[in-house]
């Protein structure tokens, strides 16, 4: 009984120590120097990783550059007198070539970014990066003396300028005819939706033609009747939904189904029109005619 006690309080007291150890400031800052050890290393594998990845791209672009290059030179000799479409394949070379140049530098300037962090073998991607970079001019080199090659033989072959241009003459002659159909189809647009209206006295409507001495020139008539145009009001019949007459008593002349319109007498006892259908209110006549 005695040992079980005993084996107890060892127990217990090995506990308590382990306890005070956790608890302990030593304790804390150990795993917290542990927790960023292992950060660090993490981040060290990724900047590692990432630069190989960069290199091997590199390396690849380089090789891309070279059969692009080698192929060019084989096309360029004897180009004059060429079909356009070896002249187009050509241009597309040096496009590729040119392209890929660029992707390096930016992959060459991401690799300099990464040798500034602290890494592995820090010295050797510095050696690396200065290697990389002069091959990088003597690729930039041998470039330019291709593309002065190009130019000197773009000289002599004219087939390909006047193919050019008869293509952009093309899109241009597209893109006027385009804009011309959209410019018809707004006119025609806002004639559909053109309507006019006219408020005025018996004697004044008389004057401008728009009515007889015995009535109102039905709508199928107005339009062909040499009345004065300039006594209405031309208006958007999407943008209006009301029409003050300034009136206490009018009439409408003009067809329009009763049910597309209602009159509102205002506080100052005038009348206004309230379209509330726009469509229906002006299918029959596109001149509304007020008689005050």
């Amino acid at each position: 009984m005695k040992t079980i006690k005993f084996f107890a309080i060892i127990t217990a007291l090995a506990f308590m120590s382990v306890s005070c150890v956790e608890n302990s400031g030593k304790y804390k800052a150990a795993i917290a120097e542990r927790d960023s050890l292992q950060q660090e290393k993490q981040a060290l594998d990724s900047n590692y990783n990432q630069t190989l990845v960069l290199l091997n791209d590199i390396e690849t672009g380089f090789s891309e550059i070279n059969h692009s290059a080698s192929e060019m030179k084989v096309n360029l000799k004897g180009a004059e007198g060429k079909t356009t479409t070896k002249r187009e394949l050509i241009a597309a070379q040096m496009t590729a070539i040119k392209e890929n140049i660029e992707q390096n530098k930016a992959k060459i300037e991401e690799l300099r970014r990464l040798s500034s962090k602290k890494g592995r073998a820090n010295g050797m991607l510095a050696e690396t990066i200065k290697r990389l970079q002069a091959e990088m001019d003597a690729k930039g080199v041998q470039i330019q003396a291709l593309q002065t090659e190009l130019d000197q033989k773009n000289i002599k072959i004219t087939e390909l300028t006047s193919t050019v241009d008869v293509q952009t003459k093309s899109i241009a002659e597209q893109q006027s005819a385009i804009e011309e159909q959209k410019s018809t189809l707004k006119t025609q647009d806002n004639n559909l939706n053109t309507v006019w209206y006219c408020i005025a006295n018996s004697k004044k409507l008389k004057e401008a033609k728009v009515i007889s001495a015995g009535g109102l020139f039905k709508s199928t008539k107005v339009l062909n009747t040499d009345f004065d145009n300039s006594a209405f009001t031309q208006v958007d019949l999407r943008n209006i939904s009301s029409i003050p007459t300034n009136s206490k008593k009018i009439k409408i002349l003009s067809l329009h189904p009763q049910s597309s319109y209602s009159l509102v007498i205002g506080a100052d006892k005038t009348v206004t029109i309230e379209i509330t259908n726009p469509s229906k209110f002006w299918s029959v006549s596109k001149y509304l005619v007020v008689q005050i």
